[in-house]
């Protein structure tokens, strides 16, 4: 009896879990558990041969940077029911010796790199009314 009480239990945490999982908004984090409400301007490269491809992300005014020093960035990351990606290439600019704004650079070296981006992006997307303008 203890072993269908376990086998009903398990199948109740793997339905709670998949409902989470579904809860998990698209969200970016320049701290890990402390979410950016600034919406970043992103712009998108890729080369025409290969599958390399760059993001640049540009945070005017991070809610991070109105911490006063109390937290640092440890990163950009690019959270969603997916996973996470981790943008280690993060600097700041200075403005008459301010904290301005914040970029990061995120490198892509494949194709599938690539697609997990522009899923996240699209959710990032969806879920902040944003859209695409080619220039």
């Amino acid at each position: 009896m203890p072993a269908i009480k376990l086998l009903y239990d398990e199948r109740i945490l793997k339905n709670a879990i998949k409902t989470l999982d579904l809860l998990i908004m698209a969200k970016i984090q320049f701290a890990r558990g402390i979410e950016e409400t600034v919406v970043p301007d992103v712009r998108l490269t890729r080369a025409k041969v290969g599958d390399s491809s760059t993001a640049t992300f540009t945070f005017t005014n991070p809610d991070i940077l109105a911490q006063d020093g109390k937290i640092e960035p440890t990163g950009l990351y690019l959270i969603d029911e997916e996973g996470e990606i981790k943008i280690s290439a993060v600097q700041g600019k200075f403005v008459n010796g301010k904290p301005e704004s914040l970029e990061a650079v995120y490198v892509m070296q494949s194709k599938e790199e690539w697609d997990r981006f522009m899923r996240f992006m699209n959710r990032y997307a969806e879920e902040n009314g944003l859209g695409l303008s080619k220039s």
